[in-house]
């Protein structure tokens, strides 16, 4: 493992279905990133058409994924740096001739080359009538040139054994790319209507009745969760969020790991950020606390076994 790796977060304000305009950006910021000497550059989910799925422009523009996909694939040759760029929505037919929507994250090495890919499994509940999940299948990590990674997408961020399964197949950084879109809590009607003025990526994401008792819940629900992931997990975290006006946005993107937390963290401005990962702190933090040494032991007490019946 080298101690030290260099990554860039990019955040911006993702403007709907301006397909053309957002990927014209994230390239823009791709470009400053490998200028700094980034080795990674990590995009937001949904970057290239936010999220309007009721909209039939969004599904067309679904249809056109693989173009961006290999643009990003050129872009990542010329530059020699790898990317994750945000999600991609991925338009298929299924077996019944109906049509899926995919949200999948791919990193692609400094060659150009595609080194593995990640489709959203815990889908966000208003997402559900448009997304579909990957399932059952498994978390799985990727060597990469940054060491061994694994890709999570947004509310996947809540689930604890994802991260176990990652961190139990190697994996040193995880690579969170979000369209913050946090609300854990039953709907009542009146709060499903109040839920349909509310755009993902906002501090409005909680409830009328959780805002009321913290206005800022949902902040506080990412700097905890993202620090604690890093701890429980002795792993890196690159978690990378949408941005925009201070009262519809979080931004929060940041790099975290255990020991130090945040070793760089943006508000809700647009642009990117660079930043040395020194990777030395996961070995200090395993030593510490003995987590993926626990995790190998035959009979471990937590065995997750994910199947149709549960």
């Amino acid at each position: 493992m080298a101690p030290t790796r260099r990554v860039a977060i990019i955040q911006w304000h993702i403007q709907e279905l301006a397909i053309e305009e957002n990927h014209a950006t994230a390239c823009d910021y791709i470009i400053q990133a490998a200028s700094q000497g980034a080795e990674l550059a990590v995009l937001p989910e949904y970057h290239l058409s936010g999220w309007v799925p009721t909209d039939p422009r969004w599904a067309e523009q679904a249809g056109q994924s693989a173009k961006y996909l290999a643009n990003y694939q050129a872009l990542a040759k010329e530059h020699k740096i790898c990317l994750v760029p945000g999600t991609i929505i991925e338009k298929h037919v299924g077996a019944n001739q109906d049509t899926l929507f995919y949200n999948t994250a791919y990193f692609i090495s400094s060659d150009g080359s595609i080194l593995g890919n990640y489709r959203k499994k815990n889908i966000w509940h208003p997402e559900r009538p448009h997304l579909t999940s990957s399932g059952l299948e498994s978390h799985s990590a990727i060597d990469t040139p940054i060491g061994r990674i694994g890709m999570l997408i947004c509310w996947d961020l809540a689930f604890p054994e994802a991260f176990r399964e990652l961190i139990a197949d190697g994996v040193e950084i995880v690579i969170i790319p979000t369209f913050c879109n946090i609300y854990p809590f039953p709907l009542n009607f009146w709060d499903s209507i109040w839920l349909i003025y509310l755009s993902a990526g906002t501090p409005r994401d909680a409830s009328p009745e959780a805002l009321r008792r913290n206005p800022a819940s949902e902040a506080l629900f990412l700097s905890s969760t993202l620090t604690a992931r890093c701890y429980e997990n002795t792993c890196g975290i690159i978690f990378v969020n949408a941005a925009g006006p201070a009262d519809d946005f979080l931004g929060m993107s940041q790099i975290t790991l255990p020991i130090v937390g945040p070793v760089a963290k943006m508000g809700n401005e647009e642009g990117v950020v660079v930043a040395d990962m020194d990777l030395e702190l996961l070995d200090i933090a395993e030593r510490n606390y003995k987590v993926r040494e626990d995790i190998k032991k035959e009979g471990w007490h937590y065995v997750y076994r994910h199947t149709t019946s549960q």
